[in-house]
């Protein structure tokens, strides 16, 4: 049986600043950061030093947010698309509406928050940084 699966998000230099919007959102502290700078016996371009290498956010008890800046000089890129969404399932109408507002400021809405068949309030959308969400509030459910 699985413990969690932890969402490992790459960024072509923005993933400090990304995680720390995140952090804003959903609180907690970085129980890791990792910089290029921080590779012992390498030698690391100027330009990469202070990229995040790794970087961890707690969410729950069992799941964190994982992420790292890709680095083209390391032979990486990262494509943003819509192959991965994160979703985020909430146990209040107020944390929704919360949650909702904050990370998709910024962003691109593809479906706004509302009622469906589904759920008492769902959305989809990308923030800021290029990441894809959904919010799933089911008041019986979480």
């Amino acid at each position: 049986m699985l413990a969690a699966v932890n969402p490992y998000l790459a960024f072509n230099g923005t993933c400090e600043a990304a995680f720390n919007f995140y952090k804003s959102i959903f609180g907690g502290e970085f129980d890791e950061i990792h910089r290029y700078n921080d590779i012992p016996g390498e030698e690391i371009p100027e330009s990469e030093k202070e990229k995040i290498m790794h970087i961890s956010l707690q969410l729950t008890e069992h799941v964190w947010l994982m992420g790292a800046d890709t680095s083209e000089v390391f032979g990486q890129k990262t494509t943003f698309g819509d192959c991965v969404t994160l979703t985020i399932c909430t146990t209040s109408e107020e944390e929704t509406h919360r949650i909702y507002s904050a990370l998709s400021e910024g962003g691109k809405i593809t479906m706004p928050l509302e009622k469906t068949y589904w759920a008492e309030l769902y959305a989809t959308f990308t923030d800021k940084f290029g990441i894809c969400w959904a919010l799933n509030f089911m008041k019986d459910k979480y």
